[in-house]
This record gives C-alpha cells, sequence and structure tokens, in this order.
C-alpha cells in the first residue's frame, strides 16, 4: 500500500514537473532566436558601412523588416490553424535561416530588402505562436511571472546577440552563420516539448474605431510606440555606424540598450500599478523627450556618455508600450479584449511600417541624425494627447486595474492572452 502511494506520488510528481519543462522550452527557444537576431540587427549598418553602401539602404532594410512584421501579424493565425503551434514554429524559423542565409550571401541591398521582410514577417509570427502556446499552458495564478520571464529572456538575448559582432570579423559571412546556428538551435527545445497543442486559434477582428473608444491612450500608446521603438533600436546602429564608431563600439552600444528596457519596465510598471496609468505615460513621454534632446546634444561624443542616454532614451520608449497595453486592459470589459487587444495589434504593427518609412525618407534628404527628430517629435505628440486625456476623462478606479507585466516593444502584442482560461471576471469599465 505504502509501495502504491509512493508510486502514485513520484507519479504525480513527474507530471506537476513537466509543466516548468515544458513552458522553459519555449522560453529558451525564443532567447535562442534572439541571441541570432540581436546579431543581425546589428551586423547589418554596420557591414553595409564597411561596403561604402549609404544609410538610406539600412533605413530601407529597417522599413523592410517592419512590412514583413504586418503581414506575420495579419496570417499567423491561418497559419497556426492550418499546421499547428510547434509545425508553425519550426517552419517560422526555417524562414529566419533562410534570412540570414541570404544576407551571408553579401552586401547586395536589393537582396537584404527581401530577406529581412522575410525575417519580419517569422519573428513576428513566432512570438505570436510562442506566447499563446504559453497561455494555453499556464494558469492566471503565475501568467504574469511566465510572461515577466518569457520577455526578460528575449531582451536579455538580443543584448548578447548584440555584443556577439564585437567577435565576428565583419568581412565575412560569419555573423549570418552565427545566427543560423542559433535559430537552429532554437528548433530543438520545441521539437522536444511537452506542452500539448493549443486549441486552435479563434480569428480576431479588427475594429479600430470600437478598440478607440474603449482605450483612446491605449490605442496612441501603439500607434506612438510602434513607431517610436523602430526609430530608436532600428535605426541607432545606423547612424552609429555613420558617425564613424566602431564595430566594437556599436556592439557594446547595441548590448547596452537593452538593459534599458530591464532598468525602467520595473520600476514604471510598480508605480503605475498604485496611480493612474497615464500619469506614468506622460512622465515616460517626458523621459523619452529629454533623453532624445540629450541624444542630439552628445551625439559623436565619448561611448560611455552616449550609452547612458541612449539607455535611457530606449528604456523610457519600451515602457510606453507595457503601460498603454496595461492602462487599455484596465478599460475593457471581458467582451472587448479580443477586439481590442487585436486592434492595438494592428496598430502597433502599421505605425512599425509607416514611421520608419518617414525615417527613411528623411534619412536621404536631412542624415541619419533624423531619426532623433522623428523620436522627438513622437513624444511630445503622445504626451500632450495623455495630458488632454487625463484632463477629460476620469482615471480607471483601483480595484478595477489589472497587473502590469513587463514587456518589449520590439515584440507584437500577446493577442491570445486576451482569453482568460482560468475564467477570471474581467475589469470593470
Amino acid at each position: 500500500m505504502n509501495q502504491a502511494g509512493e508510486m502514485v506520488e513520484t507519479r504525480l510528481e513527474s507530471e506537476s514537473a513537466a509543466p516548468a519543462i515544458a513552458i522553459a522550452s519555449v522560453v529558451i527557444a525564443m532567447a535562442l532566436i534572439a541571441i541570432g537576431n540581436g546579431l543581425m540587427f546589428a551586423y547589418i549598418p554596420v557591414r553595409l558601412g564597411v561596403a561604402g553602401l549609404p544609410p538610406t539602404w539600412a533605413a530601407i532594410i529597417v522599413t523592410s523588416l517592419s512590412a514583413g512584421g504586418i503581414a506575420g501579424c495579419l496570417l499567423t493565425g491561418r497559419i497556426v490553424r492550418r499546421v499547428g503551434h510547434a509545425r508553425a514554429f519550426m517552419v517560422m524559423s526555417a524562414l529566419i535561416v533562410l534570412s540570414n542565409a541570404a544576407v551571408g550571401a553579401g552586401p547586395y541591398p536589393l537582396v537584404w530588402v527581401g530577406a529581412r521582410a522575410l525575417y519580419g514577417f517569422a519573428i513576428c509570427a513566432l512570438f505570436i505562436v510562442s506566447q499563446s502556446w504559453l497561455n494555453d499552458a499556464i494558469g492566471n495564478h503565475i501568467r504574469g511571472r511566465v510572461m515577466a520571464m518569457f520577455y526578460v529572456a528575449y531582451v536579455v538575448g538580443l543584448g548578447v546577440g548584440s555584443y556577439l559582432l564585437s567577435f565576428v570579423d565583419i568581412s565575412t559571412s560569419q555573423a549570418p552563420m552565427v545566427g543560423i546556428v542559433f535559430t537552429a538551435l532554437s528548433i530543438l527545445p520545441v521539437g522536444m516539448t511537452r506542452l500539448r497543442p493549443p486549441p486552435p486559434p479563434e480569428s480576431a477582428s479588427v475594429a479600430f474605431l470600437r478598440a478607440w473608444r474603449i482605450s483612446p491612450v491605449g490605442i496612441a500608446g501603439m500607434l506612438a510606440v510602434g513607431g517610436l521603438s523602430m526609430m530608436i533600436s532600428g535605426f541607432a546602429p545606423i547612424h552609429a555606424t555613420a558617425k564613424g564608431y566602431s564595430q566594437q563600439e556599436v556592439a557594446t552600444l547595441m548590448f547596452a540598450m537593452p538593459l534599458g528596457t530591464l532598468l525602467f519596465q520595473i520600476p514604471f510598471g510598480w508605480i503605475s500599478d498604485r496611480t493612474d496609468r497615464r500619469y506614468v505615460l506622460i512622465a515616460a513621454s517626458f523621459l523619452v523627450l529629454l533623453a532624445g534632446l540629450a541624444a542630439y546634444a552628445v551625439d559623436g561624443s565619448a561611448l560611455a556618455l552616449v550609452i547612458i542616454v541612449y539607455v535611457v532614451w530606449s528604456g523610457a520608449g519600451e515602457s510606453i508600450y507595457s503601460i498603454s497595453s496595461a492602462h487599455a486592459n484596465d478599460r475593457a470589459g471581458r467582451d472587448d479584449l479580443v477586439t481590442l487587444s487585436s486592434s492595438m495589434l494592428f496598430a502597433w504593427s502599421v505605425s512599425g511600417f509607416i514611421i520608419p518609412s518617414i525615417g527613411t525618407v528623411l534619412t536621404a534628404v536631412y542624415g541619419t541624425q533624423s531619426f532623433m527628430y522623428v523620436a522627438i517629435a513622437i513624444a511630445v505628440v503622445f504626451g500632450l494627447f495623455v495630458v488632454w486625456r487625463v484632463l477629460a476623462s476620469q482615471p480607471v478606479e483601483a480595484e478595477n486595474m489589472s497587473g502590469f507585466a513587463p514587456m518589449t516593444a520590439q515584440a507584437p502584442l500577446p493577442v491570445d492572452l486576451a482569453f482568460s482560461p482560468d475564467g477570471d471576471e474581467p475589469a470593470s469599465r
């Protein structure tokens, strides 16, 4: 009897341990992909600069990545419904491998434009697949912690990948090959995962006007930060390369910038859980404005000073993303959540394409420092809009506020988090 009881207890412990291992497999897979992605983000502008190509090409490549991201946001649900989460994850990883291989063939700008559009499609799809997979596997009582771990792992991976640029021969295809290796490695934990396949995702409609009525600040935040993140994270290495910073210095800058996400989101999120989140959004916008002005003032200065400014700039901008998402969820009822999150994802995607397109044109006319002007303008317009909303509407009551979770604006919103598997009651409007 005792032996049978011990066997049952052992089996139950094994079953309870399996989800943790399986969840970790998805988190580790995305962290490995992030390492390769961070390396490629830093490599492309530096390699184009070494090849003597104008920085406008690098800006066009950033824009093409965003265009691919829009396609990924629109088509991922259909792909997952057809082949399932695991196969979709592997297919998208394969597309990233193909993208890196095309980049490794040599500095052919038109080829790179297509390759990075393919990457944008695949990485957006990978985030949606992995987040919905995790959402199905975890309960609400640990959701915040798991998703925070997921985003932190990805952000750290981006920084580590960027720093790897210091150790590769920029004149060869070493960097794309390293990116391919890490992407290939990411397939292994997913291929061996014990997570059950989630049910096919529902089709989520975009109703922009309805979402705007629910949360104008939330939608405006996505419109602001979609472009803001691409301008700061995408154009910073382009500008640094054009200013003459070395390969090692660009790698160090790109390694440091993700730290801002970790340094600012946690305290900003903690404050936003205890007050009107719009006040925190105003503060974050003001900080983006100040950091943008500081970036212009220290442009071309010592690397250490530039890194400090860009860490603050990146961290404040990324905070707008997660706080805007939390604020929107505070104001949504249960029936609104799917439409709201889908519409916010669409706003983020479109902004992430249109704003870099404007930045590309301005770069061709006024130079690579144009991205600073665009980021400053976005911060001013969004900050003033939130001030107006504070004066025009009442804050959400504290008991109706949802919990804050850190996110990165370089990844799409977790649309499937709109579903509540544990049946929790929604926040009241």
